[in-house]
């Protein structure tokens, strides 16, 4: 197998990388993309207390296990399946399932620090950085947060305040013009995302001569 084209999608909190990958990933079948997500390398923080955890700083590198990450990055890049356990966000009612990722000829590396880690930005052949107004990228993360996730608003403000913002600011933003595309998703309309995303799946496939 060829070595893949890898491409890194990075962005804000609330900035709509779910839906973007997503939307992305429609656009091939399964054997085409692969993708990683470095929120499945958290280290585990289901050692501390509550209070500990609703303190705990997850928006710094360091509450990433970057090695296993880049070893797991690798092996695809070189043709290895990996198996990964599931990131449940701390959610004890969500049960983990055992990922199996296989390579492809895309490789789709997406997280917070991706740009930040050297080792793996020297791997991407393009890069994405989805962003968002911070107010619209903030109503969005308590919607998730207190909805899907079950967390308390104050939790949510202390780390958006405290965590999110200024790991933003030091690991994700000095990175944004040095990317390929840009996308400032300040809407829910599904058409911005959509229509982005045909395009760059439409010049990926060319470029690797899909058919």
């Amino acid at each position: 197998m060829d070595k893949p084209y890898v491409m890194g999608i990075a962005g804000s909190s609330g900035s709509g990388k779910t839906f973007f990958l997503k939307s992305f990933l429609d656009h091939f079948g399964p054997d085409q993309i692969t993708l990683i997500s470095q929120d499945d390398y958290y280290f585990p923080a289901n050692t501390k207390t509550q209070e500990e955890n609703r303190l705990y700083n997850f928006d710094v590198p360091s509450s990433i296990d970057r090695e296993a990450f880049f070893n797991d990055i690798k092996d695809l890049f070189n043709g290895k399946t990996i198996y990964k356990q599931e990131y449940t966000f701390n959610n004890p009612s969500m049960k983990p399932k055992m990922l199996e990722i296989k390579p492809a000829p895309i490789l789709i590396v997406e997280g917070l620090f991706i740009f930040h880690y050297q080792e793996i930005n020297d791997l991407l052949n393009y890069r994405i950085f989805l962003d968002a107004d911070e107010e619209i990228a903030l109503q969005r993360r308590l919607k998730r947060d207190l909805i899907e996730r079950g967390y308390d608003h104050d939790d949510v403000m202390y780390k958006w305040i405290n965590h999110v913002v200024p790991s933003y600011n030091t690991y994700l933003l000095p990175y944004r013009e040095s990317c390929d595309r840009v996308i400032v998703n300040n809407t829910d309309d599904p058409a911005l995302i959509n229509n982005a995303t045909n395009l760059i799946s439409t010049e990926l496939k060319e470029i690797l001569q899909f058919h």
